[in-house]
């Protein structure tokens, strides 16, 4: 998987290039939530669920479908947090999908099942360049996790922060920044 910090920053990358016109606080909160809640299938492994399990890590709730069910079901509270529904979506959407796509591009574990329900076969995509982090948070304090801190930096951190700040530029020369 990637580090929990480089799942946020898909997030916060829509935020920055998007202004705070579109996404609201509310709105971010709830991006950087459905950005790292498909870890929460981690659990799994201290209570017994095996990784390749349908409901292992890395399998439901790492999937596409379980994004956009996400994205739906935040679009609900769209009014709440100050956001368009259809932007609501949007942000959601490419927050939780960003999750299994991300640690589809890693390059440890078993693969990511993203299209379950409809399939449970686990894939990687066709670059595999991020390197996978520790399932322990203590390790992401050792030598392996700045390896691994390294190139979230540089396949993940790095080409978010170009796209925020073309986002940026892109506002303030149409006027809107």
């Amino acid at each position: 998987m990637a580090t929990p910090l480089s799942h946020l920053v898909v997030p916060l990358t829509l935020s920055v290039a998007l202004g705070p016109d579109i996404v609201s606080p509310g709105l971010l909160a709830l991006a950087l939530a459905c950005a790292v809640l498909p870890d929460l299938d981690a659990l799994g492994l201290w209570l017994g669920i095996p990784y390749e399990h349908p409901l292992g890590h890395r399998g439901l709730t790492h999937s596409l479908p379980f994004a956009v069910a996400m994205a739906g079901a935040g679009a609900l509270f769209a009014p709440a947090l100050g956001a368009d529904a259809s932007i609501a979506f949007g942000v959601l959407l490419v927050s939780a999908a960003s999750h299994g796509l991300l640690d589809a591009s890693t390059n440890g574990g078993l693969g990511v099942a993203l299209f379950s329900p409809f399939s449970h076969r686990r894939i990687f995509l066709p670059w595999r360049v991020i390197e996978v982090s520790p399932l322990r948070p203590s390790a992401l304090f050792s030598r392996r996790g700045l390896r691994v801190l390294r190139s979230e930096i540089r396949w993940v951190w790095g080409p978010c922060g170009v796209l925020a700040l073309a986002g940026m530029a892109l506002r303030r020369l149409a006027g809107l920044v």
